[in-house]
């Protein structure tokens, strides 16, 4: 019985992965085809009528400064995760280590963040962040370090807790101070954490199209979500075939980030996951 049970559970999550993965093999097909045949064979395999080789994504890159656009994505990544991961660590050590009111007040607060759906907040958000002058990929990533903390101190809390203080108290004894203990003591015992936090930071920051549409000075800067977006011609005329093209750049570095570093996530959800 349990091995009948085991083989249908191995069939349904089968079933659930090809349906996954499905929209992604598509679009890799539609990449190689000539515009016309997309959206009349959008499920058919690449055809010596139809194949167009690398065309599309030449395209993308030529016409449409894809490379530009991975530049500032990549940029707004890489700082958007490295002010992620150091401030909410900093924070959630604080948080855990000195337990008064104002500190559980904050930690309620960073939960709690997580519970406003964004669609609340995303108007007054565009003009709050014109105003201050946020409208830049620099101060795009001081907005994703406000919508990011929320997840990332609630997973640091719950490891911090999992560390002896014993540790931290050793170190000072010897003529540490706050600083290099934190950095020299609890940071490298939080690198399952550390590494989980920034790879569901970096996955989430690198697909967002909603934070940079919204806040960032289009005619200036483009991230690849918004280069996509902006692939129309006159009268609603969109080209498919650099639109295919750039869905497959944009997706294959993600895909391949996930899979050298999901075992990361595991662990470090497991190492947060610390009653306190």
């Amino acid at each position: 019985m349990k091995k009948v049970k085991g083989i249908l559970a191995t069939l349904l999550f089968t079933v659930i992965s090809i349906i996954f993965v499905s929209p992604i093999i598509v679009v890799l097909m539609n990449s190689f085809k000539k515009k016309t045949f997309i959206n009349l064979e959008p499920f058919k395999m690449p055809t010596s009528k139809n194949f167009v080789g690398l065309e599309n994504f030449k395209e993308a890159i030529t016409k449409y400064e894809f490379i530009k656009a991975v530049g500032w994505t990549v940029f707004i990544t890489v700082g958007g995760v490295v002010l992620i991961l150091v401030c909410c660590s900093m924070c959630a050590w604080f948080i855990t280590r000195v337990q008064t009111k104002i500190t559980k007040a904050i930690y309620l607060l960073c939960v709690f963040s997580m519970v406003i759906p964004f669609q609340m907040v995303m108007f007054t958000l565009s003009g709050t962040a014109d105003s201050l002058g946020l409208n830049t990929p620099w101060g795009l990533l001081i907005i994703y370090l406000g919508f990011g903390a929320g997840l990332a101190v609630f997973m640091f809390c719950g490891f911090v807790k999992s560390i002896p203080i014993e540790v931290e108290e050793a170190a000072m004894i010897d003529g540490c101070s706050p600083i290099r203990t934190f950095f020299s003591v609890v940071v490298p015992m939080m690198k399952p954490t550390l590494i989980s936090v920034g790879i569901l930071e970096a996955m989430w920051i690198w697909n967002d199209f909603l934070l940079p549409y919204l806040t960032l000075d289009i005619k200036k800067y483009k991230t690849i979500s918004i280069i996509i977006q902006y692939m129309k011609g006159s009268y609603g005329r969109v080209d498919m075939g650099a639109i295919m093209a750039c869905l497959i750049m944009a997706v294959i570095p993600v895909i391949v980030f996930y899979l050298c570093c999901q075992k990361y996530i595991i662990k470090g959800v497991a190492a947060g996951a610390v009653k306190g």
